[in-house]
């Protein structure tokens, strides 16, 4: 365990990001999603290391133990915090695993930094390519959806972080995927993050469109998604960015929620397990070909 520091935002100002590794072998970051910090991959973190790879977590500005800045929760500035965890620990032939959030400073990162570090990605649960409902993208989801998550979290946001996680992992009263200690623990790793982050984090996750990015990225993409996902609904989220990136390797997780890193971990886990170990091939991916 250790904090990196990061430069990234237009202050300049060095923040500290808390990194933990386990294992030792191929390297893997992994990105969390919101309102969490990098203990949510407890399960992975577990399992993955006996398979030869070295899982790396860190906390996003405003969350877990990293620093809880005022600003910088953009894209821009997020994939400069990825960056410099890359970049301090001095990493090559990196795996990127982004899940829900996370999926967009994966992509951010590569169209911004490039892949000479990275070897491939996967994306889960992910927000990639745009969230927000317009004209041009009809089956996003309504401004005011997102506005309401904001007022709520300013105005009680354990309260609203406990109904949201039912819904994060697919609960119903004919449904008890997780455990109420689950629950509970969620809001704690949720909770350890600041107000303003959490609500700042909403802006960035629904407002930034993803859609120009994917185009320039040329490593090997898993794409993982839930079916029966509430929170980051299927069709306007994977389902496109398998049609962008049409090279990319896509699992659809039959009747699973938003969080099938918990209610899904056996599966998971061996689908990140084979991505992660097998003989990297390079591709072409039509629409950088197009775009240059």
């Amino acid at each position: 365990m250790k904090w990196i520091e990061s430069k990234a935002g237009t202050t300049g100002e060095p923040i500290k990001l808390f990194v933990n590794e386990v294992g030792e072998g191929k390297p893997v970051i992994f990105i969390s999603g919101w309102p969490l910090s990098h203990e949510m991959w407890e399960y992975q973190f577990n399992e993955l290391p006996k398979h030869g790879i070295r899982c790396i977590g860190y906390d996003r500005r405003g969350f877990g133990k990293s620093d809880k800045t005022w600003s910088g929760y953009d894209y821009d500035t997020l994939a400069g915090d990825l960056n410099a965890v890359i970049e301090s620990l001095d990493l090559h032939d990196v795996t990127l695993v982004g899940f829900s959030m996370g999926g967009g400073e994966v992509v951010r990162y590569l169209s911004k930094y490039g892949s000479a570090r990275v070897s491939k990605a996967v994306l889960i649960s992910s927000v990639v390519p745009y969230m927000l409902k317009g004209e041009d993208n009809p089956d996003g989801v309504p401004q005011d959806l997102f506005d309401g998550f904001v007022k709520d979290v300013e105005d009680d946001r354990p309260h609203f972080l406990a109904g949201f996680a039912k819904d994060f992992y697919g609960i119903s009263l004919l449904n008890n995927a997780v455990s109420d200690e689950i629950l509970q623990w969620h809001s704690i790793l949720a909770l350890q993050a600041s107000g303003r982050a959490t609500a700042q984090c909403i802006r960035s996750f629904s407002a930034t469109d993803f859609r120009n990015d994917l185009p320039l990225i040329d490593v090997p993409v898993l794409i993982i998604h839930g079916e029966s996902d509430k929170t980051v609904p299927i069709k306007v989220s994977s389902d496109r960015t398998s049609e962008m990136l049409p090279a990319a390797e896509y699992i659809i997780y039959e009747g699973a929620p938003h969080g099938l890193f918990i209610t899904h971990k056996e599966r998971l886990n061996e689908n990140l397990i084979q991505f992660i170990n097998e003989n990297v091939v390079t591709i072409s991916n039509p629409y950088t070909d197009i775009a240059n």
